[in-house]
C-alpha cells in the first residue's frame, strides 16, 4: 500500500497527464519498436505497458517492429553467410525464408504475446496478410569517380513500400485491437520483400495521417556537433543540419523517413531514447520528453 506522500505523487503525475490524454484521445500513433527496448526484459515490459495504457485512454497505437539482430543470429546458427551493401542486408531466397520466419513468426508473436500478457488485445500481421503492404524491389546503385554511369547492384528480396491498404489497420483499431506489423511486403507476383522497419512505420503513419510517428532508438536523440540533444526542430532546421554535416551516416535514412512523414501530413515525429523505461509515455504525456521532436513548424 502506498504511503500518503507516494499516493499524492502518483495522483499529481496522473493529473498532469490529463491534458495530453484529452488532446490525443482518438488519434493514431505509429511506433517503430526496436533496439534495446526490444531486447532488454525490463524495457520490453515497460514498452508493452505503455502501449496498453495508450489504448486504454483512447489513443490508437500501431506498432511496427524490426528484428535485424535476431535475423543475424539465426542465419549464423544455420551457417547461411550474409553481407551488407550500403547498410542493407543482401537477401537471397534462403535469407528471405529466414527473415520471414524470424520477423513474421518469432519476433512478431513474441511482441503480440507480451502486449496481451499486459492486458492489451494485440494482433500480429505482415504485409502479406490481405495484401496489406504492397512492395516493389529496391534498386541500389553504386558510383565511383572512374565509372561512366552508376552500377546497379542486385541485393535480392529487399523492397520499398509501394502502397498500404488503410482499411486493414482501420478495421483492427476500430475493433479495439493493437496491430503489430512485421516489415515484410508482397510484390505483384506474390514474392516476399524485406523492408526497412523505419520506412514501413513512416509510410503507415503517412497513409493513416497519424498524429505522431515515434521512432525508438539506442541514442538520446538527434545531437548537435557538441553532443547536445536537439529537441524541437522544424523540417527546415533538419534540412540545414543535413546540409552542414551534423546529421550524417546511419542516421540519414531514419531522418529521411521522419521528414517524409511530416511533409506528408503526420503532425510530428519523435526520435526517442528507447533505453529509458516508459520512454513512449514520457514522450506522449510530459512536456520534457526523452528525445527529438520534428514538426513542419519552427
Amino acid at each position: 500500500m502506498l504511503d500518503r506522500e507516494s499516493a499524492v505523487q502518483v495522483a499529481t503525475v496522473l493529473s498532469k497527464a490529463l491534458p495530453y490524454i484529452q488532446r490525443f484521445s482518438g488519434k493514431t500513433v505509429v511506433i517503430k519498436y526496436g533496439g534495446n527496448a526490444m531486447t532488454d526484459d525490463e524495457l520490453k515490459h515497460s514498452f508493452a505497458r505503455d502501449v496498453v495504457m495508450m489504448k486504454l485512454v483512447g489513443i490508437n497505437p500501431i506498432v511496427v517492429h524490426g528484428g535485424g539482430p535476431q535475423i543475424g543470429e539465426l542465419l549464423e546458427r544455420l551457417q547461411i553467410k550474409t553481407h551488407f551493401v550500403n547498410g542493407m542486408r543482401v537477401t537471397d531466397s534462403a535469407t528471405m525464408d529466414v527473415v520471414e520466419m524470424v520477423l513474421g513468426g518469432q519476433v512478431n508473436k513474441d511482441i503480440v504475446a507480451l502486449i496481451n500478457r499486459n492486458g492489451g488485445k494485440a494482433i500480429g500481421l505482415t504485409g502479406k496478410d490481405a495484401d496489406f503492404i504492397r512492395a516493389r524491389k529496391l534498386e541500389v546503385t553504386r558510383a565511383t569517380p572512374d565509372m561512366q554511369k552508376p552500377e546497379i547492384i542486385d541485393i535480392g528480396h529487399v523492397g520499398e513500400v509501394a502502397s498500404v491498404r488503410v482499411e486493414v489497420i482501420e478495421w483492427l483499431t476500430n475493433g479495439g485491437f493493437i496491430p503489430v506489423i512485421a516489415p515484410i511486403g508482397v510484390g505483384q507476383d506474390g514474392s516476399s520483400y524485406n523492408i526497412n522497419a523505419d520506412l514501413v512505420a513512416g509510410k503507415v503513419a503517412e497513409v493513416l495521417q497519424a498524429e505522431k510517428l515515434i521512432l525508438l532508438t539506442n541514442i538520446a536523440g538527434l545531437m548537435d556537433k557538441q553532443g547536445k540533444v536537439l529537441t524541437g526542430l522544424s523540417t527546415q532546421q533538419v534540412d540545414a543540419l543535413i546540409a552542414d554535416g551534423t546529421i550524417h551516416g546511419g542516421m540519414l535514412p531514419k531522418i529521411g523517413c521522419a521528414l517524409s512523414a511530416v511533409n506528408a501530413g503526420v503532425n510530428s515525429v519523435h526520435i526517442i531514447d528507447g533505453r529509458v523505461p516508459h520512454a513512449t509515455l514520457l514522450e506522449m504525456f510530459t512536456d520534457e520528453g526523452v528525445g527529438t521532436l520534428i514538426t513542419r513548424r519552427g
